[in-house]
């Protein structure tokens, strides 16, 4: 497992260039609002359960190898109390993916799942793969009792024993069952987002899903490739490009070096053209970028691409932005 986790660079120590310079992942984008305090406030929602502090501080290895962490921080019943008193009420698991060193990740992800979540993966992988999956224990559906904190944290520990399971294998890793179910509701969000031109609250969900997806999966894989060069495009589809357009195209960039998948290859001349744009609203050099092009355009390689980024994008992960 730890030398599986070895060949995955974290966000925070991805080189950009030939100086071997840190990455630094772009500041949280937080979004606050003026509280008015007045009788209509509502109390803040109370956790269901939390994950117990550790008695002792976690074991991280000193070979120079990473360890993949899946934790259930916490569970809250949803909807809140007195919102959307038709809809059923359900439990929902805050999951926090870390990516430990000899220092504790300093930028786990975070995601929300429910039990249906987590068994719909479970079903998934057990058909596909039944052999891999019969020692893995799965909690059971129950009719009454499922807002007890004493079952929460069984299912909690269940949870985090299979996801440990399956992310240590690479058959179960590489499922689109597994895919799904680690981005498919955050990227859906921002999907409609970015078709709704709300780039600012899109770029967050991309960033925690990249940060999520480069956790798991190689550095230059099929998924993390992708939701990179999704994220350049929401970054770059405005006039005034994001603040951090520049800090996620660079690292697209120095991903696809030595890139062999053919299929991907397919957004890297949408990505150099982007590139380009971007580097001259910033007043960067574009020479590296232009010589790049050049360079393929000299191997026979078609350069004159009539697609943009997010159009390319499209082609291989049909969404719901508007191309």
């Amino acid at each position: 497992m730890r030398a599986a986790m070895a060949r995955r660079t974290q966000v925070h120590s991805v080189e950009l260039s030939d100086n071997t310079e840190e990455l630094e992942s772009p500041e949280t984008i937080e979004s606050g609002s003026l509280a008015i305090q007045d009788d209509s406030v509502k109390e803040p929602q109370k956790d269901l359960w939390e994950r117990p502090q550790p008695t002792s501080a976690p074991v991280l290895p000193d070979d120079g190898s990473t360890i993949l962490r899946f934790e259930i921080q916490l569970a809250r019943i949803m909807p809140p109390d007195g919102e959307d008193l038709k809809v059923k009420r359900y439990v929902v698991y805050e999951l926090s993916i870390r990516q430990d060193s000899s220092i504790i990740d300093p930028q786990p992800a975070s995601i929300q799942r429910r039990y249906t979540d987590f068994r719909n993966l479970y079903n998934s992988l057990k058909k596909e793969f039944p052999s891999k999956m019969t020692t893995i224990y799965f909690p059971n559906k129950v009719l009454v009792g499922n807002f007890s904190p004493d079952l929460i944290a069984e299912r909690s520990a269940a949870f985090e024993s299979f996801l440990t399971h399956v992310a240590s294998s690479s058959a179960l890793r590489e499922t689109t069952a597994f895919l799904n179910f680690l981005q498919d509701s955050e990227l859906t969000k921002a999907c409609l987002l970015l078709d709704e031109r709300r780039n600012e609250m899109a770029i967050p969900l991309l960033e925690n899903c990249f940060r999520l997806l480069n956790k798991i999966f190689m550095d230059r894989s099929r998924p993390v490739l992708l939701i990179l060069c999704r994220l350049v495009a929401a970054c770059t589809m405005s006039p005034v490009p994001h603040h951090s357009a520049e800090r996620w195209a660079s690292l697209a960039l120095s991903r696809y070096d030595t890139l062999c998948d053919i299929d991907l290859l397919q957004l890297y001349i949408p990505l150099l053209h982007t590139c380009t744009h971007l580097w001259w609203q910033r007043g960067l050099d574009q020479k590296p970028i232009t010589d790049r092009l050049e360079e393929m355009s000299k191997k026979g390689i078609n350069t004159k691409s009539a697609l943009t980024l997010i159009q390319a994008i499209h082609k291989l992960d049909p969404r719901t932005e508007t191309i």
